[in-house]
């Protein structure tokens, strides 16, 4: 990971941290300030980790409950903790970062889960794309942005980092020419108007939380949409279901 000023990276708006109450030394008898996002480090470099470490723990809203030194230590301790936030490389011994995405899914639903990582294969960012990575952000990126990184996940953001980002739009065009060569001329499976909202946020982006929240409805009636969609599209992942919306224009990538 390079220090250096001038690297560029995906942009983070930074949350401000809770302030104390006005008129109290501590702000005890006013708000109580936010919980701080709980991020577990999974590297198979020690150094690396705890430089992450150094960085985060000197951000008021942001500590640093866990390490880990690969997939399957990442699995066993998010279980444990519930970070908020997993930073985890791709590539690490005994179980890979993919591999573990996809298990950390299921023992801790709510955490999500950034790689970050060297490696700038393409197939390495589909796989952990639909593994459910909310971000994937190449080690190049200056250790300042980070944090923000952190915050902006944390919010409901998908970070991807510039490189890859043109690799995957690339791909969702070859994704949708090739569909739109399987389609027959039939006419396409209706959608009720709510299933359609549905697809647009996941399309955005937006986890099963964050879509409950947008349309003030239950997590589980999202997921019951999500899978009727899915079945009812005969589609296999929300990646595929992106590729959709963008075929039949109800999200345009520029």
């Amino acid at each position: 990971m390079s220090e250096k000023p001038e690297a560029r990276g995906p942009a983070a708006v930074p949350r401000q941290a809770a302030a104390p109450a006005a008129g109290t030394a501590s702000g005890r008898d006013g708000p109580a300030a936010a919980d701080p996002i709980r991020v577990l480090i999974v590297d198979d470099h020690a150094l690396f980790r705890r430089g992450l470490e150094m960085v985060l723990q000197d951000e008021p809203d942001i500590e640093v409950v866990g390490e880990g030194g690969d997939g399957h230590e990442a699995v066993e301790m998010a279980g444990e903790l519930i970070p908020d936030i997993v930073l985890m490389d791709v590539r690490m011994p005994r179980r890979s970062g993919i591999e573990a995405c996809t298990a950390i899914k299921d023992v801790a639903p709510s955490a999500k889960i950034v790689m970050l990582t060297i490696s700038d294969e393409e197939e390495d960012l589909f796989e952990a794309i639909k593994a459910g990575a909310s971000g994937y952000l190449l080690k190049e990126i200056s250790i300042d942005e980070v944090p923000q990184a952190v915050r902006a996940v944390h919010g409901g953001q998908s970070l991807i980092s510039p490189s890859m980002a043109s690799k995957l739009i690339t791909e969702f065009a070859a994704l949708a020419r090739r569909s739109e060569e399987r389609t027959q001329q039939v006419p396409a499976p209706r959608l009720t108007d709510r299933e359609m909202e549905v697809l647009r946020l996941v399309a955005r982006g937006l986890g099963n939380r964050e879509i409950a929240r947008e349309l003030f409805i239950s997590e589980n009636t999202v997921k019951n949409h999500v899978r009727n969609i899915l079945e009812k599209l005969q589609l296999h992942s929300r990646m595929e279901a992106v590729v959709y919306a963008v075929r039949e224009k109800l999200l345009e990538i520029t």
